[in-house]
């Protein structure tokens, strides 16, 4: 927001809290001339305590747009939980204006319908304070790309007292509950820095040597124009198996949108520079065992072996 915006903003909360405030400081002088109740005395002071709440969150509200404006934006929810605090500040001060010492009675007298209504609205409650555990420990803000495990993958447009909502990186707009959101594992991709390492697996045949591969894979990755290149992408063995050698290419990229891209622009690189080097993929493969060897192996079948195994054949083929 401009400088002019946030006079206009800062203006009415002014108004009023000089005005009540002038109120407050002259209502001696007044009642002089007009025969002001206690009631009227004391509504003057819980107007000032009200505007002076309005004006001081709106002071900080501000300051945190500044903040924002530096780093990341902020939720609105913090915004709010100020307001709040204030403004319930603001009502007990009133309440104990005007009830004294008969106020605390009051709120104790009230509590059974204060748990009745919290029963019915459990549901509202658990969002509620779910979004204040999210708004005060930040596991993320806005702008950043998160994985809500088992939720939703994309980028966090807003946070809201009940709700966060995420855009998918198919255009998709999710409304979330906080307190489904606090229940789930968090992947922030944007923390604590917006770059972050993705990889592709790879299995080879064993004819091509490991560090042919690795020379071979790591020219064809470093062609990409998606990916960065500091830190250098770099090729690692995971496993040495019968099936194959299977290799790790590991990159770095900056934006969580452009993974599924940047994915293929790495398969693609990797399989034709691995046809041009002429290697081939494992597959499974069935060998052929000539007539000599099945002679000589049936030859050395012993007859206890035959006699324990009516059903093997011991007959040896003329040649």
């Amino acid at each position: 927001m401009t400088a002019k915006q946030h006079i206009k903003r800062l203006a009415w909360p002014s108004i009023f809290l000089v005005l009540s405030l002038g109120l407050v400081l002259f209502n001696a002088d007044l009642a002089s001339y007009h025969e002001f109740g206690d009631t009227v005395s004391l509504s003057l002071k819980a107007l000032a305590y009200f505007a002076s709440a309005w004006l001081v969150s709106r002071i900080l509200a501000m300051a945190l747009d500044q903040a924002a404006a530096r780093n990341r934006p902020y939720p609105r929810l913090l915004n709010d939980i100020i307001a709040a605090i204030l403004f319930l500040a603001a009502f007990i001060g009133t309440t104990s204006l005007f009830m004294g010492q008969g106020a605390y009675g009051a709120l104790a007298g009230s509590g059974l319908i204060l748990a009745m209504l919290g029963f019915a609205i459990r549901n509202v409650v658990a969002d509620t304070l779910s979004g204040v555990a999210l708004g005060i420990e930040g596991p993320f803000r806005i702008g950043d790309w998160v994985d809500i495990d088992g939720l939703a993958r994309g980028k966090v447009v807003e946070i809201g007292w009940r709700t966060t909502r995420v855009l998918t990186r198919d255009s998709m707009y999710l409304i979330l509950p906080n307190s489904q959101i606090a229940r789930q594992r968090i992947t922030n991709y944007s923390a604590p820095k917006p770059q972050y390492r993705a990889q592709v697996t790879i299995t080879l045949d064993h004819t091509m040597p490991i560090e042919k591969a690795r020379e071979v894979m790591l020219e064809a990755v470093q062609q990409a124009k998606l990916i960065h290149h500091d830190p250098m992408p770099d090729v690692r063995v995971l496993a040495y198996e019968e099936v194959g050698i299977t290799y790790a290419v590991r990159y770095w990229l900056s934006r969580f949108d452009w993974d599924i891209d940047c994915r293929d622009e790495v398969y693609r690189l990797v399989d034709d520079a691995l046809r041009r080097a002429g290697t081939i993929a494992p597959h499974r493969r069935i060998e052929l065992v000539n007539s000599g060897t099945a002679i000589h192996t049936a030859r050395g079948v012993d007859q206890s072996t035959a006699a324990s195994h009516p059903f093997l054949d011991t007959t040896v083929p003329k040649s």
